[in-house]
């Protein structure tokens, strides 16, 4: 699929003529209640890197675990080398440490999630996630929100630091299910969900459920906007 600037936006948008919709998790399909992913980087910055960097000092909507990590990581001078030598281990300690205390998850489901996932599911449609997660910390909070069963596929950010690396990842592993002339839809709710589908030329269908209103969502252009996803049922 060649790669685009831009997707205009459309009136009438038919959101259920696609054969895959590949959601983002944080603030799309559900917003955390919890400190367990949040503890989660401390620790693998402290054990790792010897670094009291702190998260909330740095972009975390719409960023990635891997971007997380080293925009954290660089507050206490700790970048290059020595940060990609310790990468693999923090990942591994983050994952491991959101396994362990997966009992204390307390994940939201955005509005009307449930209802919008079990209809996609009962028209046979390919369903998957496209998240700034680690692999094993997004499918915990999926399965935490009771929802896990209705996803297929997963791009995460293990092996990719950006986002549209992510979501390409994603778009392959549905075209590996369905062909690739699968008609793909990516739904997310930050500017950089938009930006990242844009790039590869993607429908993206933009929810106003994480921190960022429509009027935030809206001048980036994406496909369609809605403010939560009972206005697609």
């Amino acid at each position: 699929m060649s790669e685009t600037n831009t997707v205009p936006v459309t009136s009438g948008f038919a959101w259920r003529s696609f054969d895959a919709y590949l959601f983002d998790i944080d603030g799309t399909l559900l917003n955390s209640r919890d400190w367990v992913h949040y503890n989660a980087f401390h620790t693998a910055l402290q054990n790792v890197y010897q670094c009291d960097g702190r998260i909330e000092n740095v972009p975390v909507h719409g960023n990635t675990d891997i971007g997380i990590l080293r925009a954290a990581a660089k507050l206490c001078r700790v970048e290059g080398e020595r940060f990609e030598q310790g990468l693999s281990r923090a990942q591994k300690i983050m994952g491991e440490e959101v396994e362990e205390h997966a009992a204390e998850l307390r994940p939201e489901l955005c509005p009307s999630i449930r209802e919008l996932l079990d209809s996609l599911f009962a028209d046979g449609k390919l369903i998957g996630v496209c998240t700034g997660n680690l692999q094993r910390i997004g499918w915990a909070k999926l399965k935490a929100a009771g929802i896990r069963d209705r996803f297929t596929v997963g791009g995460f950010s293990d092996r990719h630091e950006f986002r549209h690396d992510i979501f390409r990842d994603a778009m392959e592993q549905a075209a590996a299910h369905l062909g690739n002339e699968a008609k793909v839809c990516f739904i997310g709710d930050t500017p950089n969900d938009i930006l990242a589908a844009q790039k590869l030329g993607v429908p993206v269908l933009a929810v106003a459920t994480g921190i960022y209103g429509l009027d935030q969502l809206e001048p980036h252009a994406p496909t369609h906007a809605v403010g939560c996803c009972t206005e697609l049922l």
